[in-house]
């Protein structure tokens, strides 16, 4: 059982072995080798750890500006009318008042239902009090009719040591009567649970099985990772054994708390925790809150303001088309992940907590050509309140590739810092990202899906609803481009209505527009192309395709949508 939350990071503090400015190195040796098998990609690259509890707080905390870079996929936020006060902060990122900010930026939310209580722990009052204030939540969200972000109700925090089962009872039976009583008033949001302090097999079982047994299964299994990332390749598919033992089908997956105090602001041991979370395939995954509101978890200083931990995500955000296979030696030390961009030819990896000499080999690089350049960068631990302003770029050289590889020395790494490893072919890249994948952006009640004729591989189809915030279905995708002008904008697409789709384009949050689909070949066959043009500011935008959305009268018929490309 843990302490409260202010005495839990005391506690956690004992996990992680520390010594005077922070991590100690892992215990692996030095000398280790992480591998990159370009060749080998496994999903889309969604950035699923870029998020964070509590990320955002009321009045535009942090700026926007240090949120589209690191393409922000999801957060926990606060209940509406929420009076908590985590770790001594006042109330603050209600859900509902901080959804205009995370929908600006492509993020979803979901919503931490037990906030509504002051304390942490929880404070019990009893049922007729608990279920009246989920009544009055739910309803403040249903009435938030321009409120679409919302992807889950999280119906208790930590139940296996907040749950206080003399005063309310088993927390199995618990569950079942709060999921009734939110299905009751909203069919529709999906809901998140048991969101457990620590990864337990017997906890869970007995958990899955009363809820399979009363029709109260999650939409989406949580707990959180709290106290070193050496387990999680372990939890999940112990959860994933599981699950198949009880017959049931497959849950989304988030993590919606990762890092103990003494590594969420070590980018070393962060790069480990997000490797991690690609690997398994989780949804997503959010940055532990242990100190301030409004600054994505330690990210952001001064509110505009990057910190070292900034650039690892930064990085992160750049990655595009696919998240390629990446091999540690072990599941403690030298870790990262990796994407690959068909598209330009870009292979970007991240990776840390190791110290010293340490090698990157990269494979499948055939289509980058007999020579790429290489690019290595490293970001500092700076802690929450230091700024850096950019990264430090530790070397450019030019490689022979054999046999498809190249192999990559890393000398004197620090265990805290993390670094990024980029492979271009040597004729050099596009100054700016023109296509973007659809599959890569934020994709809100619609399926991203396999498809040999897809570029990349994959599309986004099921983009079927329109008419309630709570079941409309829009793809927003963060572009960075160089000058504010007119760019057309090309749209890659499939429809195999046998007649014109239509929906709405808006960009930043403006008037909508339509884009009409003329028939195509068949579902999930791709070719054809539409144009249309917008005006984007110099910098990062939003452009949201939409079937259904606030402000927008909906489309007709069915369209899938490949890749937007910006000239």
């Amino acid at each position: 059982m843990f302490t409260p939350r202010t005495k839990r990071t005391s506690a956690l503090l004992l996990t992680v072995s520390l010594f005077t400015g922070g991590l100690t190195a892992p215990a692996q040796a030095a000398g280790a080798t992480l591998t990159v098998d370009v060749a080998r990609p496994f999903r889309p690259v969604t950035h699923v750890a870029s998020g964070g509890l509590y990320g955002l707080a009321e009045n535009g905390r942090p700026a926007d500006s240090t949120l589209l870079p690191i393409k922000v996929n999801s957060l926990t936020q606060p209940a509406p009318g929420s009076v908590h006060r985590p770790n001594g902060q006042p109330p603050g990122g209600d859900s509902l008042l901080v959804a205009p900010q995370a929908t600006r930026v492509g993020a979803g939310e979901f919503i931490r239902m037990p906030d509504i209580y002051p304390d942490f722990p929880y404070r019990w009052v009893g049922w007729n009090d608990w279920l009246a204030k989920v009544t009055t939540m739910v309803n403040a969200r249903l009435s938030a009719t321009t409120v679409t972000n919302v992807i889950g109700w999280e119906l208790w925090n930590e139940p296996d040591y907040t749950w206080n089962t003399a005063a309310a009872g088993n927390f199995n039976d618990g569950w079942t009567r709060t999921h009734r009583a939110v299905r009751a008033l909203d069919p529709l949001t999906p809901i998140v649970g048991p969101s457990t302090a620590v990864y337990n097999r017997s906890w869970m079982q007995s958990f899955l099985t009363n809820a399979k047994n009363t029709g109260t299964l999650p939409d989406i299994v949580c707990w959180h990772e709290l106290q070193d990332p050496a387990g999680i390749a372990a939890h999940i598919a112990d959860y994933r054994a599981l699950e198949a033992s009880l017959g049931i089908s497959p849950r989304r997956v988030s993590i919606n708390e990762y890092a103990a105090p003494a590594e969420v602001d070590v980018p070393g041991r962060v790069a480990s925790y997000v490797a991690k979370f690609e690997r398994a395939g989780v949804e997503s995954a959010h940055r532990a809150f242990w100190y301030e509101y409004g600054t994505m978890n330690g990210l952001v200083v001064g509110n505009d303001r990057p910190t070292g931990t900034w650039w690892l995500y930064k990085w992160y955000g750049d990655m595009a088309g696919n998240m390629v296979t990446t091999t540690p030696g072990t599941q403690t030390g030298l870790d990262g992940f990796a994407s690959y961009d068909p598209t330009r030819k870009i292979v970007n990896v991240v990776f840390g907590n190791e110290s010293g000499t340490n090698t990157v080999n990269v494979t499948g690089l055939a289509a980058l050509g007999s020579s790429v350049r290489v690019t290595l960068r490293s970001t500092p631990s700076s802690g929450r309140f230091t700024a850096v302003t950019a990264p430090t770029t530790i070397s450019t050289t030019t490689q022979t590739v054999s046999g498809g590889r190249i192999g990559v020395p890393v000398p004197n790494m620090s265990a805290t810092s993390a670094y990024q490893l980029t492979v271009e072919p040597v004729g050099g890249v596009p100054s700016y990202q023109q296509r973007y994948e659809a599959e890569n952006a934020s994709v809100f009640r619609a399926e991203r899906l396999a498809g040999a004729g897809a570029s990349a591989g994959a599309y986004v189809g099921r983009i079927d609803n329109s008419g309630t915030p709570r079941t409309d279905s829009y793809v927003d995708f963060v572009v960075d481009v160089p000058a504010a002008r007119p760019y057309t904008m090309t749209i890659g697409y499939a429809n195999g209505t046998g007649a014109t789709a239509t929906q709405g384009l808006a960009c930043n949050g403006g008037a909508w527009s339509t884009v009409s689909y003329p028939p195509t070949a068949g579902w999930g066959q791709f070719g054809a192309t539409v144009s249309t043009t917008v005006s984007l500011r110099a910098g990062h935008n939003v452009i949201r395709l939409a079937k259904g959305s606030p402000y927008f009268a909906g489309g007709t018929g069915y369209a899938e949508l490949d890749y937007i490309e910006l000239t």
